[in-house]
């Protein structure tokens, strides 16, 4: 036993001095004692270098500064600090001067000046450069600034706030553009750098490691999530991979305190791209809407209707004389596949819906009252929400459904017409399970448990059919809103 410990400790000490020795031989050697069940230190691993990367993409970053014209709201309001108004109109926040619309002294003919400051990179080698939406919006001047400190005062071709996008060019020839990465072979765990002009120190370069892909965060776009440091100045600069590709567009940060936490967002870069092809193109960005107003179905509304797995978007509304209407979409319909595209919650389908050039035919894969059907449409182009306004209508013949905490009324020819609809009776007032449900006097139910409903002694029949033991699921309209509700009838 003692020649045998000697043996092993006279290889790993062989080991190691042959640990600088042709790496073959080093690999063989730990297999075969790999294979003897003799442990081995495992050779370390350095960490990355970012020289080589950072001389090669740097010269494609720019630092982008930009100024608005403003009119004082109030007789000396103070100048605020630039990196303090990116950060603050970034996510939203009023600034305190008004651009337009501000009140005018006659003697104030241009007022002070707003100033930010961000981050861009080139794309082509002819002058187009790409940065967010929110650096250039409303500015009155854009100016570019490349690394051998050339300046130059640039044009903003387009801008799409929905994916925070934007396109500007400037008149330079023969720059030093980006490399585009595939998407598809960024990896969660992997390095990745920044570059950019946090607090306006200009070619800062951050690193870290994608944190998470497909980050929904509620945007119109799901995120590349980092942990890479990002700071207001950063938006619109590269998140570059090992191989200096460019893989997203740094726009923006979880923070309580107005810097970085370790949190930070990127752009997908393909998503980018094609919003940037299309901003040079045409200058806008066209986008599909069918007219419906979807919600996620959540595990209790599926079990309930029958969709077994909580999946799909639940159509909640559906405007008027849109591509949906006209198609025949209902409230209460839940789309689970557009055009053989699985659709997982209401995120999914408007981006998927938005993807699809107006004008196409799209076939819409709907679950209504415990069947699958296809709906064919022709997808509309994306315009400004509507307003869903309330329909009163007058009480009829009245009945109660004590079990449910529910008074309810049948609705006459003239209350179907007006409303448009078919079925439906009227809740005149709610008690118990049904208030705390959050119904309300004026609600519509259109269905009980998949079945429609056209008069208050089939609501009542279907319910008194209805399994004791579980909830009632019940399709309400408030207003031009459809949602399923789910009500367990009170013990008596």
């Amino acid at each position: 036993m003692a020649r045998c410990c000697c043996f092993m400790n006279t290889i790993r000490s062989s080991l190691d001095s042959w640990a600088s020795g042709p790496r073959w031989v080093l690999a063989g050697l730990v297999l075969s004692l790999g294979l003897l069940g003799i442990p081995v230190r495992a050779e370390p691993r350095e960490l990355p270098d970012f020289t080589e990367l950072v001389e090669r993409v740097g010269p494609s970053v720019v630092n982008i500064k930009t100024t608005e014209h403003v009119k004082l709201a109030a007789a000396g309001a103070p100048e605020m600090d630039p990196q303090m108004q990116e950060f603050l109109r970034r996510f939203g926040i009023p600034l305190p001067h008004s651009r337009r619309g501000a009140p005018k002294d006659d003697d104030d003919d241009e007022g002070p000046q707003r100033r930010g400051v961000a981050s861009g990179f080139i794309v082509s080698t002819d002058g187009y450069v790409m940065t967010n939406a929110h650096v250039v919006e409303d500015a009155d001047e854009v100016l570019v600034t490349l690394t051998d400190k050339r300046e130059f005062k640039a044009k903003v071709v387009g801008l799409d706030k929905r994916t925070d996008v934007a396109v500007v060019k400037i008149d330079a020839k023969a720059l030093p553009a980006v490399r585009i990465a595939d998407i598809s072979r960024l990896k969660v765990g992997e390095w990745v750098m920044a570059i950019g002009s946090p607090f306006g120190f200009e070619n800062t370069v951050t690193a870290g490691i994608v944190s998470a892909k497909q980050r929904d965060t509620g945007e119109f776009l799901p995120f590349i999530q980092t942990d890479v440091a990002i700071n207001p100045g950063n938006s619109g600069g590269p998140l570059i991979n090992m191989r200096g590709e460019v893989v997203g567009i740094n726009s923006q940060i979880y923070s309580q305190s107005g810097g970085f936490m370790g949190i930070s967002f990127a752009i997908p870069i393909d998503e980018a791209m094609r919003a940037a092809d299309e901003l040079r193109r045409s200058g806008r960005i066209q986008r599909g809407r069918i007219g419906v107003g979807p919600v996620d179905v959540s595990k209790d509304v599926a079990e309930a209707i029958g969709l077994g797995k909580a999946q799909g978007a639940l159509v909640q509304l559906v405007e008027a004389d849109s591509p949906a209407d006209r198609a025949g979409v209902e409230g209460g319909d839940v789309i689970t596949q557009v055009d053989g595209k699985p659709i997982q919650n209401a995120t999914e389908l408007r981006r998927v819906i938005a993807a699809i050039k107006p004008g196409s035919k799209a076939v819409l894969y709907v679950f209504r009252r415990g069947t699958y059907q296809d709906i064919t449409l022709t997808v509309g182009e994306m315009a400004a929400d509507k307003v869903a306004q309330a329909s009163d209508a007058a009480p009829a013949q009245s009945a109660g459904v004590a079990s449910l905490g529910l008074d309810l009324s049948d609705l006459n020819e003239a209350q179907r017409r007006e409303l448009k609809l078919r079925q439906g009776v009227r809740i005149e007032a709610v008690e118990g399970p049904a208030e705390r449900a959050g119904l309300r006097e004026g609600d519509l139910i259109l269905s009980v448990n998949n079945a429609e409903v056209a008069s208050v002694r089939q609501f009542q029949a279907l319910v008194g059919k209805a399994d004791k033991g579980k909830a009632v699921s019940l399709l309400v309209r408030r207003g031009d809103s459809v949602n399923f509700v789910l009500l367990k009838p009170q013990a008596r």
